[in-house]
């Protein structure tokens, strides 16, 4: 057990520091795995696998690629609204360190206080004599302390701007050479990966069982096609009926935010989570700090409930049933690993373990775990 838990730890370590290389390929598996299927059916009508493949990445491609041209005016918008928020809470925070400050809080004493106390001396005279008392002592004012714009909150959140900023900057050339091998894994796994892997199961000897093997692909590949399509459809229209709310309701930039929800939503727990903050800043931006800049917040959150509570459980039905707890650390932990596009992932890949482990009956016991209901 103590060398399970050893190779565990070092598999995990080894994605973590080789993520650039491992990230694509995962990514790529999976959904060569979702799209497979496609591509069998047009090679049925006798359409060859290249261009069956380049053909489902461009019908892919293309819708998200519209929206994107939609979406970037308001993302513009927000991206020039950032440097104002920014300084906003660079004031304040100023304003705020300003009044827990030691000498300020000592120039603000109350009157009544160093009454009492004069009192209370002039009760214990060996502390201080009635002459004392009398006579005028010269106080010497505390000098008012002076708003700086370096101070240490406002210092902080400022650096830690600049140093966000440099990290996407640095981290982009990283990110298109990911994209570029997601691409060109995808088409070589879909134009050659079927023709490995029947290869696969009949020269290794170890796969004694062909009938089997092909069966545990086709189940893998149609639950985790079946999943994600009802995930996609479910997120999408939640997308949509929260921009339309949200645009019935007067809130700005409200296609934005549906598409924003939609995608987040591929991450449960966490990703609602960050798109009710985001929502919560965009209703303090356009209605101030008032009460209905809970609006955009309180009416994505009803319709999550819903969704979350009712729609998705008895879609997606006791098969697919996933404990909370243990999706949450599993969540933790990919996003640990791979960050956000492991937290994107974790999901289908522990739907994927989940139905390699039932079908191969292999770790029953943590397959029931896993099915807990929460």
């Amino acid at each position: 057990m103590a060398l399970y838990w050893l190779l565990a730890l070092a598999v995990m370590y080894t994605m973590y520091f080789a993520k650039t290389l491992f990230l694509p390929v995962v990514v790529a598996a999976l959904f060569a795995l979702l799209l497979s299927p496609l591509v069998g059916v047009f090679k049925r009508f006798h359409v060859p696998r290249v261009l069956s493949a380049l053909l489902l990445l461009a019908l892919i491609g293309v819708p998200f690629t519209l929206l994107g041209v939609q979406l970037a005016e308001p993302a513009e918008k927000w991206a020039t609204r950032i440097p104002e928020l920014s300084a906003q809470l660079t004031d304040e925070l100023d304003e705020f360190s300003e009044k827990l400050s030691p000498s300020k809080v000592e120039a603000h004493r109350p009157q009544a206080i160093e009454v009492q106390e004069k009192e209370s001396f002039r009760l214990f005279g060996w502390f201080r004599n009635d002459e004392q008392d009398e006579q005028p002592t010269a106080r010497v004012p505390a000098p008012a302390p002076e708003r700086s714009s370096d101070s240490a909150v406002s210092d902080r959140v400022m650096q830690g701007g600049v140093e966000l900023m440099v990290q996407l900057l640095g981290a982009t050339p990283v990110v298109l050479a990911q994209f570029v091998t997601f691409i060109i894994l995808v088409i070589f796994m879909l134009v050659f990966g079927p023709l490995l892997y029947s290869n696969f199961i009949t020269v290794f000897p170890q796969i004694r069982d062909q009938e089997a093997a092909n069966e545990l692909l086709a189940d893998v590949q149609h639950e985790l096609s079946r999943y994600i399509l009802t995930v996609s459809v479910i997120n999408t229209a939640l997308g949509v009926i929260t921009g339309l709310a949200l645009w019935a309701a007067g809130v700005e930039d409200a296609l934005l935010w549906g598409v924003m929800v939609a995608l987040l939503n591929f991450a449960p727990y966490i990703g609602p989570i960050i798109a009710m903050a985001v929502l919560c800043l965009a209703g303090v931006v356009q209605y101030g700090p008032a009460l209905m800049a809970l609006l955009p917040v309180v009416i994505f959150f009803a319709i999550n409930l819903l969704e979350a509570q009712f729609v998705t459980p008895m879609v997606l039905g006791r098969h697919m049933r996933l404990n909370p707890l243990i999706l949450m650390l599993w969540l933790i932990g990919w996003g640990w690993v791979w960050g956000v596009v492991g937290v994107l992932i974790a999901v289908p890949l522990l739907v994927c373990l989940k139905l390699t482990a039932a079908r191969l009956k292999v770790l029953p016991h943590w397959v029931k775990l896993i099915e807990t209901p929460g």
